[in-house]
């Protein structure tokens, strides 16, 4: 992982990603981009993470793709650069059975939007903002920017970002559903630390099990989604966590779940 463009580090149960091109906005190039890659795929390896956190350095989350390597790629295929880079990195977040607490930090556009909204919970500072830039530059919605959006904001207003690029403030995209919580920006570090802190100390087999539910019952009919409810809960009973957390109850205490 290139330790230049994305930062990694561990403490207390929550490894931390950062977007580290501050110079930049944190525009994604193919170091940045392999290296976010690589870094969710050891979050997701390592059993002493239970939860994560995704954020930019500097004054930005991230301005998207940086479009000055572009340049550099004259036999580009777009499609093939999406299909390896961007794509595996939203189906990554989306799969990984680990809570993912995007710290929204400052400007996410283009690219960048569908990183932000992939996370779990999203935290931004009232320096956030949000901007679809596709079609600023002639092209359309990728980094499943037009799949997330929709759902999150619904279509009405999602088709009107996406066809105008125009930005949405923190606290617009908090009337919308994109984000959880705005705080102000000197406030956002304490507040993504309280966020990570109470999901890492979760039963973190049984968040990463709802992940899987939730992702289902977003497009599948209600039928399937009441049958694949019900066999993870299966899963669920069988754990640890599980057994922690009804003892707790007939105790009357707290439960110390242990990701198990």
């Amino acid at each position: 992982m290139s330790q230049e463009a994305v930062l990694y580090s561990v403490k207390d149960g929550v490894a931390t990603i950062t977007l580290n091109r501050p110079q930049k906005l944190n525009a994604f190039d193919s170091a940045m981009t392999q290296g976010l890659s690589q870094a969710l795929k050891q979050a997701a390896r390592d059993d002493a993470v239970r939860a994560l956190v995704l954020t930019g350095a500097g004054r930005a989350f991230s301005a998207g793709q940086d479009l000055a390597e572009f340049q550099t790629k004259g036999d580009l295929v777009i499609s093939e650069h999406l299909r390896h880079g961007f794509n595996r990195i939203i189906a990554q977040m989306r799969g990984l059975e680990k809570p993912i607490i995007g710290a929204i930090n400052g400007v996410a556009a283009g690219a960048a939007v569908g990183i932000a909204l992939a996370t779990d919970i999203r935290i931004a500072s009232e320096e956030a903002s949000f901007i679809s830039a596709f079609i600023r530059i002639g092209l359309v919605p990728d980094t499943g920017v037009s799949w997330l959006l929709t759902r999150l904001a619904g279509p009405t207003k999602a088709l009107e970002m996406m066809i105008t690029g125009e930005p949405v403030s923190a606290h617009t995209a908090l009337e919308l559903g994109l984000v959880n919580q705005v705080v102000p920006a000197l406030d956002l570090e304490a507040t993504v630390n309280e966020w990570s802190q109470r999901l890492a100390s979760g039963p973190t087999r049984a968040i990463g099990l709802t992940k899987r539910i939730f992702n289902k019952a977003l497009d599948a009919p209600l039928a399937e989604v009441l049958e694949y409810e019900a066999m993870l809960q299966d899963v669920a009973g069988a754990t640890e966590d599980h057994a922690e957390g009804v003892q707790a109850f007939l105790e009357k205490r707290e439960a110390q779940f242990k990701g198990r």
